[in-house]
Protein backbone atom coordinates (compact mmCIF):
# COMPACT_ATOMS: atom_id res chain seq x y z
CA UNK A 1 0.00 0.00 0.00
CA UNK A 2 1.53 3.26 -1.32
CA UNK A 3 2.02 6.67 1.16
CA UNK A 4 -0.70 8.36 -1.48
CA UNK A 5 -3.42 5.30 -0.44
CA UNK A 6 -3.12 5.85 3.24
CA UNK A 7 -3.62 9.03 3.02
CA UNK A 8 -6.72 8.16 1.41
CA UNK A 9 -7.34 4.93 3.24
CA UNK A 10 -10.66 4.81 5.49
CA UNK A 11 -9.10 2.65 8.55
CA UNK A 12 -12.45 2.00 10.36
CA UNK A 13 -12.73 -1.37 8.52
CA UNK A 14 -8.64 -2.58 9.38
CA UNK A 15 -9.31 -1.99 13.45
CA UNK A 16 -10.81 -5.85 13.83
CA UNK A 17 -8.11 -7.11 11.75
CA UNK A 18 -5.23 -5.55 13.87
CA UNK A 19 -6.74 -6.16 16.96
CA UNK A 20 -7.07 -9.45 16.23
CA UNK A 21 -2.83 -9.80 15.18
CA UNK A 22 -3.01 -10.03 12.06
CA UNK A 23 0.21 -10.20 9.76
CA UNK A 24 2.36 -6.71 9.66
CA UNK A 25 3.66 -8.37 6.74
CA UNK A 26 0.14 -8.90 5.23
CA UNK A 27 -0.97 -5.33 5.72
CA UNK A 28 2.13 -3.19 5.09
CA UNK A 29 4.99 -5.39 3.08
CA UNK A 30 6.45 -1.94 2.63
CA UNK A 31 8.20 -1.94 6.20
CA UNK A 32 8.45 -0.77 9.94
CA UNK A 33 7.91 2.66 9.21
CA UNK A 34 4.89 2.45 7.24
CA UNK A 35 3.39 0.16 9.98
CA UNK A 36 4.36 3.01 12.65
CA UNK A 37 2.62 5.57 10.18
CA UNK A 38 -0.61 3.14 10.04
CA UNK A 39 -0.43 2.64 13.36
CA UNK A 40 -0.22 6.54 14.92
CA UNK A 41 -3.17 7.06 12.18
CA UNK A 42 -5.40 3.96 13.85
CA UNK A 43 -4.70 5.67 17.20
CA UNK A 44 -5.92 8.98 15.95
CA UNK A 45 -8.82 7.57 14.22
CA UNK A 46 -10.16 5.09 17.45
CA UNK A 47 -9.79 7.70 20.00
CA UNK A 48 -12.21 10.34 20.77
CA UNK A 49 -10.88 13.54 19.94
CA UNK A 50 -10.30 16.31 22.29
CA UNK A 51 -13.05 18.76 23.11
CA UNK A 52 -12.36 22.32 22.75
CA UNK A 53 -13.10 24.94 24.23
CA UNK A 54 -15.61 27.85 23.00
CA UNK A 55 -15.30 31.29 22.43
CA UNK A 56 -18.08 34.15 21.74
CA UNK A 57 -18.04 37.96 23.21
CA UNK A 58 -20.54 38.89 25.19
CA UNK A 59 -21.38 41.42 27.75
CA UNK A 60 -18.59 43.05 28.49
CA UNK A 61 -20.37 46.07 31.04
CA UNK A 62 -23.76 46.91 31.87
CA UNK A 63 -25.20 50.30 32.83
CA UNK A 64 -21.25 51.02 33.88
CA UNK A 65 -21.06 47.76 35.76
CA UNK A 66 -18.53 45.00 35.04
CA UNK A 67 -20.92 41.41 33.89
CA UNK A 68 -18.40 39.06 35.80
CA UNK A 69 -19.50 41.41 39.03
CA UNK A 70 -23.25 41.61 38.73
CA UNK A 71 -25.35 38.66 41.20
CA UNK A 72 -27.30 36.64 39.36
CA UNK A 73 -30.01 38.80 40.50
CA UNK A 74 -28.88 42.16 39.58
CA UNK A 75 -28.50 40.80 35.54
CA UNK A 76 -31.81 39.15 35.72
CA UNK A 77 -33.58 42.06 36.93
CA UNK A 78 -31.20 44.46 34.01
CA UNK A 79 -32.76 42.08 31.64
CA UNK A 80 -36.24 42.29 32.88
CA UNK A 81 -36.24 46.12 32.46
CA UNK A 82 -35.85 45.43 28.72
CA UNK A 83 -39.20 43.78 28.09
CA UNK A 84 -41.33 45.99 29.65
CA UNK A 85 -42.70 49.00 28.54
CA UNK A 86 -41.88 51.85 30.19
CA UNK A 87 -38.24 50.73 31.76
CA UNK A 88 -37.28 53.64 34.73
CA UNK A 89 -34.14 55.75 33.89
CA UNK A 90 -30.95 54.38 35.05
CA UNK A 91 -27.84 56.21 35.78
CA UNK A 92 -24.89 56.60 33.50
CA UNK A 93 -21.77 56.66 35.83
CA UNK A 94 -19.38 57.95 32.89
CA UNK A 95 -21.75 61.02 32.05
CA UNK A 96 -22.70 61.73 35.83
CA UNK A 97 -21.15 64.09 38.01
CA UNK A 98 -21.35 64.67 41.50
CA UNK A 99 -24.59 65.77 42.77
CA UNK A 100 -25.88 65.75 38.86
CA UNK A 101 -26.94 62.55 37.35
CA UNK A 102 -27.41 61.76 33.66
CA UNK A 103 -29.19 59.03 32.52
CA UNK A 104 -28.42 56.25 30.07
CA UNK A 105 -29.15 56.93 27.19
CA UNK A 106 -28.42 53.69 25.01
CA UNK A 107 -30.98 51.32 24.06
CA UNK A 108 -29.98 48.24 26.73
CA UNK A 109 -27.71 50.01 28.50
CA UNK A 110 -24.54 48.03 27.34
CA UNK A 111 -21.54 49.66 27.49
CA UNK A 112 -18.90 47.36 26.05
CA UNK A 113 -18.28 43.40 24.87
CA UNK A 114 -15.57 41.20 25.92
CA UNK A 115 -14.73 37.58 25.00
CA UNK A 116 -16.04 34.40 27.15
CA UNK A 117 -14.49 31.18 27.22
CA UNK A 118 -16.83 28.20 27.45
CA UNK A 119 -14.47 24.93 29.04
CA UNK A 120 -15.42 21.10 27.74
CA UNK A 121 -16.33 20.67 31.37
CA UNK A 122 -19.37 23.50 30.78
CA UNK A 123 -17.47 26.71 33.16
CA UNK A 124 -18.26 29.69 31.65
CA UNK A 125 -15.17 32.53 32.40
CA UNK A 126 -13.75 35.48 30.54
CA UNK A 127 -11.07 34.02 27.89
CA UNK A 128 -7.73 33.53 29.29
CA UNK A 129 -6.46 36.08 26.01
CA UNK A 130 -8.39 38.81 24.58
CA UNK A 131 -10.45 39.34 27.23
CA UNK A 132 -10.26 43.09 26.83
CA UNK A 133 -13.40 45.64 27.01
CA UNK A 134 -14.39 46.85 23.42
CA UNK A 135 -16.24 50.22 24.30
CA UNK A 136 -19.30 49.95 22.14
CA UNK A 137 -20.93 52.98 23.26
CA UNK A 138 -19.63 56.38 22.99
CA UNK A 139 -20.11 57.84 26.88
CA UNK A 140 -18.11 55.01 28.17
CA UNK A 141 -14.49 57.56 27.13
CA UNK A 142 -16.11 59.86 29.70
CA UNK A 143 -15.12 58.47 32.87
CA UNK A 144 -13.41 60.95 35.19
CA UNK A 145 -12.68 62.93 32.10
CA UNK A 146 -9.61 61.20 32.10
CA UNK A 147 -9.55 61.86 28.41
CA UNK A 148 -10.02 65.48 28.36
CA UNK A 149 -7.17 66.38 30.54
CA UNK A 150 -4.89 64.38 28.55
CA UNK A 151 -5.71 66.01 25.24
CA UNK A 152 -5.54 69.16 26.93
CA UNK A 153 -1.99 68.93 27.75
CA UNK A 154 -0.99 67.37 24.64
CA UNK A 155 -2.82 69.19 21.80
CA UNK A 156 -3.32 72.57 23.70
CA UNK A 157 -0.82 72.80 26.46
CA UNK A 158 -3.31 72.99 29.40
CA UNK A 159 -4.62 70.70 31.59
CA UNK A 160 -8.05 72.65 32.74
CA UNK A 161 -9.32 72.42 29.22
CA UNK A 162 -12.94 72.07 29.26
CA UNK A 163 -15.52 69.57 27.21
CA UNK A 164 -18.18 71.85 26.05
CA UNK A 165 -20.03 69.54 23.66
CA UNK A 166 -20.87 69.35 19.80
CA UNK A 167 -20.70 72.26 17.84
CA UNK A 168 -22.33 72.48 14.30
CA UNK A 169 -19.57 72.70 11.52
CA UNK A 170 -20.86 72.53 8.01
CA UNK A 171 -23.79 74.23 6.17
CA UNK A 172 -26.45 73.07 3.64
CA UNK A 173 -24.94 74.12 0.75
CA UNK A 174 -27.96 75.11 -2.32
CA UNK A 175 -29.16 71.83 -3.85
CA UNK A 176 -29.05 71.01 -7.86
CA UNK A 177 -32.90 71.15 -7.45
CA UNK A 178 -33.99 73.63 -4.96
CA UNK A 179 -35.53 77.15 -6.12
CA UNK A 180 -32.97 79.70 -6.42
CA UNK A 181 -35.20 82.50 -4.75
CA UNK A 182 -35.87 80.28 -2.04
CA UNK A 183 -32.28 78.71 -1.34
CA UNK A 184 -30.80 82.60 -1.04
CA UNK A 185 -33.49 83.62 1.85
CA UNK A 186 -31.70 83.34 5.63
CA UNK A 187 -34.31 80.82 7.18
CA UNK A 188 -33.42 78.47 3.97
CA UNK A 189 -29.57 78.08 5.54
CA UNK A 190 -29.48 74.09 7.40
CA UNK A 191 -26.45 73.14 9.04
CA UNK A 192 -25.83 69.73 8.62
CA UNK A 193 -22.71 68.48 9.95
CA UNK A 194 -21.05 69.23 13.35
CA UNK A 195 -17.37 68.10 15.81
CA UNK A 196 -18.66 65.52 18.09
CA UNK A 197 -16.85 67.79 20.65
CA UNK A 198 -14.65 70.57 20.86
CA UNK A 199 -12.21 71.41 24.14
CA UNK A 200 -11.44 74.82 24.93
CA UNK A 201 -8.89 76.54 27.51
CA UNK A 202 -11.32 78.74 29.79
CA UNK A 203 -10.59 82.27 29.39
CA UNK A 204 -7.97 82.11 26.47
CA UNK A 205 -7.11 85.11 24.43
CA UNK A 206 -7.41 83.95 21.32
CA UNK A 207 -9.31 81.14 22.02
CA UNK A 208 -7.77 77.77 22.32
CA UNK A 209 -9.79 74.90 21.56
CA UNK A 210 -9.37 71.43 19.70
CA UNK A 211 -11.84 69.10 18.00
CA UNK A 212 -12.73 66.01 19.63
CA UNK A 213 -13.59 62.74 17.94
CA UNK A 214 -15.20 59.72 19.97
CA UNK A 215 -15.09 56.38 18.11
CA UNK A 216 -16.63 53.25 19.80
CA UNK A 217 -16.72 50.42 18.33
CA UNK A 218 -20.11 48.50 16.50
CA UNK A 219 -20.84 44.95 16.85
CA UNK A 220 -21.74 42.07 13.83
CA UNK A 221 -24.08 39.61 14.80
CA UNK A 222 -27.19 39.04 16.44
CA UNK A 223 -29.33 41.22 18.04
CA UNK A 224 -28.22 41.59 21.86
CA UNK A 225 -32.24 41.04 22.86
CA UNK A 226 -31.41 37.31 22.51
CA UNK A 227 -28.46 37.73 25.06
CA UNK A 228 -31.11 39.64 27.60
CA UNK A 229 -33.52 36.99 27.22
CA UNK A 230 -31.44 34.07 28.15
CA UNK A 231 -30.25 35.96 30.88
CA UNK A 232 -33.25 36.75 32.19
CA UNK A 233 -34.46 32.77 31.98
CA UNK A 234 -31.30 31.63 33.38
CA UNK A 235 -31.12 29.75 36.65
CA UNK A 236 -27.82 27.84 36.45
CA UNK A 237 -24.48 28.32 38.71
CA UNK A 238 -22.15 30.78 37.94
CA UNK A 239 -22.33 33.02 34.53
CA UNK A 240 -24.50 32.34 31.35
CA UNK A 241 -22.79 31.93 28.01
CA UNK A 242 -23.59 33.92 25.47
CA UNK A 243 -26.17 32.21 23.29
CA UNK A 244 -25.52 34.29 19.96
CA UNK A 245 -22.30 34.56 17.82
CA UNK A 246 -21.26 38.53 17.30
CA UNK A 247 -17.96 40.24 17.06
CA UNK A 248 -16.68 43.54 17.11
CA UNK A 249 -16.72 45.33 13.75
CA UNK A 250 -14.24 47.50 12.94
CA UNK A 251 -14.64 47.71 9.44
CA UNK A 252 -18.01 49.32 9.96
CA UNK A 253 -16.59 51.36 12.85
CA UNK A 254 -13.84 52.58 11.21
CA UNK A 255 -13.39 52.94 7.58
CA UNK A 256 -17.64 53.33 7.20
CA UNK A 257 -17.79 55.86 9.84
CA UNK A 258 -15.25 57.12 11.35
CA UNK A 259 -12.84 57.89 8.29
CA UNK A 260 -15.64 60.14 6.14
CA UNK A 261 -15.77 61.94 9.23
CA UNK A 262 -11.81 62.82 9.45
CA UNK A 263 -12.42 63.50 5.71
CA UNK A 264 -14.90 65.74 5.77
CA UNK A 265 -13.81 68.01 8.92
CA UNK A 266 -9.74 67.42 9.02
CA UNK A 267 -9.01 69.46 5.69
CA UNK A 268 -10.91 72.34 6.98
CA UNK A 269 -9.23 71.91 10.22
CA UNK A 270 -5.84 72.19 8.75
CA UNK A 271 -6.26 75.16 7.31
CA UNK A 272 -7.25 76.56 10.28
CA UNK A 273 -4.08 75.31 11.88
CA UNK A 274 -5.93 72.74 14.24
CA UNK A 275 -5.33 69.06 15.22
CA UNK A 276 -8.25 66.56 15.19
CA UNK A 277 -7.65 64.57 18.71
CA UNK A 278 -9.30 60.86 17.99
CA UNK A 279 -10.40 58.84 21.03
CA UNK A 280 -10.56 55.21 20.80
CA UNK A 281 -9.60 52.02 22.54
CA UNK A 282 -6.35 49.84 22.28
CA UNK A 283 -8.39 47.04 20.45
CA UNK A 284 -9.97 49.69 18.26
CA UNK A 285 -6.31 50.90 17.55
CA UNK A 286 -4.89 47.58 17.03
CA UNK A 287 -7.40 46.57 14.27
CA UNK A 288 -5.95 49.84 12.01
CA UNK A 289 -3.11 49.71 9.23
CA UNK A 290 0.19 50.59 10.20
CA UNK A 291 0.45 54.26 9.81
CA UNK A 292 3.42 56.72 9.86
CA UNK A 293 3.83 58.52 12.65
CA UNK A 294 5.44 61.76 12.67
CA UNK A 295 7.67 63.49 15.65
CA UNK A 296 5.82 66.56 17.07
CA UNK A 297 2.52 68.08 17.34
CA UNK A 298 2.75 70.70 15.05
CA UNK A 299 3.44 67.94 12.03
CA UNK A 300 0.33 65.90 12.61
CA UNK A 301 -2.98 66.56 11.36
CA UNK A 302 -4.39 63.78 13.75
CA UNK A 303 -4.04 63.27 17.43
CA UNK A 304 -4.57 59.54 18.15
CA UNK A 305 -5.51 59.03 21.78
CA UNK A 306 -5.74 55.45 22.53
CA UNK A 307 -6.87 54.00 26.11
CA UNK A 308 -7.09 51.10 27.80
CA UNK A 309 -9.82 49.78 30.57
CA UNK A 310 -8.23 47.88 33.41
CA UNK A 311 -10.44 45.76 35.83
CA UNK A 312 -10.25 47.03 39.40
CA UNK A 313 -12.17 45.96 42.65
CA UNK A 314 -15.45 48.53 42.02
CA UNK A 315 -15.14 47.86 38.58
CA UNK A 316 -13.11 48.75 34.96
CA UNK A 317 -10.71 52.48 35.11
CA UNK A 318 -10.22 53.66 31.80
CA UNK A 319 -6.48 54.75 31.90
CA UNK A 320 -4.43 56.63 29.05
CA UNK A 321 -2.32 53.92 26.87
CA UNK A 322 -0.62 55.84 24.35
CA UNK A 323 -0.69 58.97 21.62
CA UNK A 324 0.01 58.52 18.03
CA UNK A 325 0.75 61.24 15.98
CA UNK A 326 0.07 61.47 12.44
CA UNK A 327 -1.22 62.72 9.23
CA UNK A 328 -4.41 62.68 7.35
CA UNK A 329 -3.51 60.87 4.69
CA UNK A 330 -1.67 58.18 6.82
CA UNK A 331 -5.00 58.01 9.33
CA UNK A 332 -6.77 57.10 5.84
CA UNK A 333 -4.28 54.45 4.44
CA UNK A 334 -4.48 53.02 8.27
CA UNK A 335 -8.12 52.81 8.12
CA UNK A 336 -8.48 51.17 4.79
CA UNK A 337 -6.00 48.75 5.85
CA UNK A 338 -5.54 47.47 2.89
CA UNK A 339 -3.94 48.11 -0.65
CA UNK A 340 -5.31 47.50 -4.37
CA UNK A 341 -3.92 43.97 -5.80
CA UNK A 342 -2.11 44.30 -9.62
CA UNK A 343 -3.98 45.40 -12.59
CA UNK A 344 -3.44 41.98 -14.26
CA UNK A 345 -4.65 39.84 -11.08
CA UNK A 346 -7.90 41.79 -11.24
CA UNK A 347 -8.20 41.75 -14.95
CA UNK A 348 -7.91 37.62 -14.27
CA UNK A 349 -10.80 37.83 -11.28
CA UNK A 350 -13.05 39.57 -14.14
CA UNK A 351 -11.96 36.65 -16.25
CA UNK A 352 -12.99 34.25 -14.01
CA UNK A 353 -16.68 35.57 -13.31
CA UNK A 354 -17.58 35.44 -17.61
CA UNK A 355 -19.60 32.69 -18.52
CA UNK A 356 -17.85 29.94 -20.73
CA UNK A 357 -17.98 30.29 -24.09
Amino acid sequence: MGGAALQRCDYSFLSGTIRRGASRAFLLPKGRMVWQNLRFRMKQHLEPRRRKPTYRFGIGEWYGKTFTKLSAIERRDNAEQQFTNNPPDRQCPFLSDQGHDVACWKKGGVCSLRLYEKTPEGEVRLAPTRATLRATCPSRFEQDRTIYGWIGEVVLGSNAAVSIGQVNFLERMPLIGDDPDESQQPEAVEEVGRIDNVLIVPGSDPLSWCPVEIQAVYFSGRKMELEFANIRAYDGEGLPFPVAHRRPDYRSSGPKRLMPQLLVKVPTLRRWGKKMAVVVDEDFFAALGRMEAVPDISNCDVAWFVVKFVDGAGGAILERKNVFLTTLESSQSGLVAGRPIRKEEFEQRIRARLPAS
